[in-house]
């Protein structure tokens, strides 16, 4: 049944008005109204007829005890001929269209309205009951009657003594009756509510939905091109979070259009800066006649480090646009990290004794992670060259390893120059540089952290860094070590992911 339901709502969802939000209301509203409707009607008839019922029942009681008293005071149940009881019991029964009988001590039927079962003997469970001085009543709904079982009771000289009783059945054709009466006159104020609710249905999801569409405009106007003003549509909290929602992601696109700007313009600037040079080596070398071996040599071998700058900048950039495409890009193996640092360290030691700077290993524990190597590779490299290009002379670059059931992290810490508060938060950036004097003369395009933060993105991890302006720098990546992770761990994967952003 539940499946059948399942595939039934995936029917209709195919259905482009039952996806209508304005739609499913009406019909909610519809369906509620028609609920409640036949709900009241069967309740009111129900409550009606059970309350009728109930006083009918009451009121035959208490004319009953006035009989029985009646019965006591004439000594009926001695000399059943009195003919002012028997018109009082006649009177009674036609009143309430019913029978009336009046039973002895003996179990004898001393009087019966219809004179049917006079001088016969009546012996039920009701009537034994009666005798004990309970009040009985018993509504039968199959044959529309009222049964009724009231003691007499002797109550002079305070003896108390049950000696007869008298049973009454009462018709309640009447109430029926009624209740059909009601039943009919029930439809025309169901029928009267119905249109109501459909007047209701009609134009409350117009009015519901009217700060929507005035979402959905503000929003077009936006796409259109006509403002780039923030929207704000406060009329519900759903509304209002749908536009702050919409205004953070103009926000973002905002700078992510000043950043696509300013990249186009470094871009520019990085590659243009070593083609002015080689172009005016170039002509320095075209203007001067007879040129020494030596100023040509010394002119050349600038010009080919302007070529490699420029290639090394070409390089990089499509290392970063290959960071930027999607994971399914990666190459994912299982790769020993701690032999993959210790690669890097053996790659970057040439490096490390030219500027002087001690580079440590510590591993906690052995560390085998679902990696794509190159690009990871890539990323630990550009973080361990940072640490040994901005260090001290005598300085220490220390790379830690270690995990837990689900993620490995690697910091890597360096005794160097540091990095002031300001500047941590635009590191990642492409082409940002915090000492541009200073990285000028180390060399480096700009864009080696860049390509690290999108490299560890991209195997759902995070980088953040952690400095002191002239204590060191402090880098920690957390990666998890199977790439397909469940739930929970692309979850904090995902989280992560935005404390690295803020970072």
């Amino acid at each position: 049944m539940r499946k059948w339901f399942e595939k039934l709502w995936e029917e209709l969802n195919k259905i482009v008005i039952f996806r209508s939000l304005r739609f499913r209301i009406s019909v909610l509203i519809i369906l509620v109204g028609v609920v409640c409707c036949f709900g009241m009607r069967f309740g009111i008839l129900r409550n009606y007829f059970s309350r009728a019922v109930e006083v009918r029942t009451t009121d035959v009681q208490s004319q009953l005890q006035i009989l029985a008293n009646h019965l006591i005071s004439y000594d009926y149940l001695m000399n059943p001929s009195s003919d002012v009881v028997n018109a009082e019991l006649e009177q009674v029964a036609n009143l309430y269209d019913g029978r009336i009988m009046v039973i002895g001590g003996n179990y004898a039927i001393l009087k019966d309205t219809y004179n049917v079962a006079t001088g016969k003997y009546m012996i039920s469970e009701e009537v034994i009951r009666c005798f004990k001085g309970v009040i009985l009543s018993h509504y039968d709904n199959e044959n529309d009657y009222i049964e009724i079982a009231v003691p007499i009771t002797n109550t002079v000289e305070e003896k108390n003594e049950t000696v007869g009783v008298i049973l009454a059945s009462v018709s309640t054709t009447t109430l029926v009756q009624n209740e059909e009466i009601l039943s009919r006159n029930s439809w025309i104020f169901v029928f009267l509510l119905l249109a109501v609710v459909l007047v209701v249905a009609f134009f409350m999801p117009r009015i519901m939905l009217r700060p929507f569409n005035r979402l959905s405009d503000a929003i077009s106007e936006v796409k259109s091109g006509f403002t780039d003003e923030a929207i704000a549509v406060n009329d519900y909290v759903e509304t209002e979070h749908i536009a702050d929602s919409f205004n953070q992601v103009m926000e973002r696109m905002k700078v992510m259009e000043e950043s696509r700007q300013e990249f186009v313009s470094n871009v520019s600037h990085e590659l243009k800066t070593p083609l002015t040079s080689v172009k005016v080596l170039a002509d320095s070398l075209n203007n001067q006649d007879d040129v020494p071996v030596e100023v040509y040599k010394d002119f050349m071998s600038d010009i080919c480090d302007e070529i490699d700058r420029e290639n090394s900048i070409i390089n990089d950039l499509l290392s970063l646009v290959k960071m930027d495409k999607k994971s399914a890009n990666l190459n994912i193996t299982s790769v020993d990290v701690n032999a993959l640092i210790e690669s890097v360290f053996k790659r970057l030691s040439p490096l490390a004794q030219r500027n002087q700077v001690e580079m440590v290993f510590e591993s906690i524990r052995q560390v085998n992670a679902e990696l794509d190597e190159v690009k990871f590779t890539l990323a630990l490299t550009n973080l361990i060259e940072n640490g040994i290009k901005y260090n001290q002379r005598g300085g220490v670059v220390k790379v830690t390893l270690d995990a837990d059931y689900q993620f490995f992290t690697i910091t890597v810490t360096d005794t160097g120059i540091g990095i002031a508060e300001e500047d941590q938060k635009s590191i990642f950036e492409r082409f940002y540089r915090v000492d541009k004097s200073h990285s000028r003369e180390i060399g480096g395009t700009g864009l080696g952290l860049a390509i690290t933060r999108n490299a560890i993105l991209l195997h759902r991890g995070s980088v953040v860094v952690n400095s002191e302006l002239g204590h060191g720098t402090t880098f920690t990546v957390k990666v998890p070590i199977n790439y397909a992770v469940n739930s929970k761990a692309a979850a904090e994967a995902v989280e992560a992911k935005k404390q690295s952003t803020e970072q």
